[in-house]
């Protein structure tokens, strides 16, 4: 059997360095993904790194994975037209990103746990931008700004 590489951990223990697949995987519900993987200690495959997740109904993630979910940067596409482009944490739009809608508004700024949460801004259909601080469907003070 062969040895596996070995890396130090902060306290000087070695670990075995993941083995690193490409796979194209149909799961049984028809969802795909293509992409990525690693193949832990106990020989467990999860998906980690860059891969493509697309389910039967059109929902498209491209982006960066970590311990078989969604975690870095990364777009998700709906069949309906809304985009978010952005960061993620366990499955969940975390940190900065843009959320477009189908009719063309668009959100750019801070997220926490998929809710609108800080300092932001905010696109109308007449491109007027509004800025402030958001907190989830909450934006008290919020002010347009004018280029003049």
């Amino acid at each position: 059997m062969p040895v596996k590489p070995r890396k130090k951990t902060q306290s000087g223990e070695k670990t075995a360095i993941p083995e690193v697949l490409t796979v194209h995987v149909i799961f049984p519900n028809e969802e795909r993904y293509d992409g990525e993987c690693i193949r832990t200690e106990d020989g467990t495959v999860e998906r980690d790194g860059f891969g493509t997740h697309t389910t039967p109904n059109g929902i498209i993630y491209t982006g960066q994975w970590k311990n078989d979910k969604i975690n870095g940067t990364g777009k998700l596409e709906h069949p309906s037209g809304a985009i978010y482009e952005g960061e993620f944490k366990d499955n969940k739009f975390h940190g900065m990103g843009t959320y477009t809608w189908p009719n063309g508004f668009k959100y750019i700024g801070s997220f926490n746990e998929n809710k609108l949460e800080g300092e932001g801004k905010f696109i109308d259909e007449d491109d007027y931008e509004w800025v402030g601080t958001f907190h989830y469907k909450a934006a008290p003070g919020l002010k347009l700004k004018l280029d003049m």
